[in-house]
């Protein structure tokens, strides 16, 4: 997938996240989902992150260290983040629904359904967008609500409660990933 395909995709996700599960449904390889769309979004959240720290920074020389420091902490948050949700999701539909274990399958669903996370962390790494970016975080519900109906294939009287269900896992992953992360950062130092 090329930056082409990767913004067209990114769009479809976040304006029509129906037709974009249905499109995602039809890719033969579920892991190219990593390549193609996790690892540059990961990317493109640490490189906004980097280059957003530098704007009105005063902290002189000590400036890239800090920038260094909090796109290491975005990398692991997200990039720890996706592999513990796709680990929980692939729990979640074994004990939930009694389906046999698809990591390939949970990676892909976690990896697109993280869309809303990225765009945010990409935004908030540029601007200042706090408490903004925790209200827009719920529209996260509505593109797994949508993942989990036509990706997942969740029968109707499982969706609300599944979808629910791993939207917060969607959601605080990468946010607990950061919070050990910074921890254990400050312990280290």
């Amino acid at each position: 997938m090329n930056y082409k395909e990767l913004y067209s995709r990114v769009a479809l996700l976040i304006s029509a996240p129906a037709r974009a599960w249905k499109e995602i449904r039809g890719e033969e390889d579920r892991r190219k989902v990593l390549g193609a769309f996790v690892y540059p979004m990961i990317g493109f959240c640490g490189l906004s992150v980097f280059i957003g720290t530098f704007i009105g920074n005063t902290a002189g020389t000590e400036a890239f260290q800090i920038a260094m420091t909090r796109c290491c902490a975005v990398f692991v948050a997200l990039f720890g983040g996706f592999f513990l949700a796709s680990y929980l999701v692939d729990l979640i539909g074994q004990k939930l629904l009694g389906r046999a274990g698809n990591s390939e399958q949970s990676q892909q669903f976690v990896g697109y359904a993280m869309v809303v996370t990225f765009v945010l962390d990409i935004i908030s790494g540029l601007f200042s967008i706090s408490i903004l970016r925790w209200i827009l975080q719920f529209y996260t519900i509505l593109v797994v609500y949508e993942g989990s109906r036509t990706l997942m294939e969740v029968e109707e009287k499982d969706l609300t409660r599944y979808s629910l269900i791993t939207s917060v896992v969607v959601m605080l992953s990468p946010e607990v990933i950061a919070f050990i992360f910074n921890k254990l950062s400050i312990i280290l130092n």
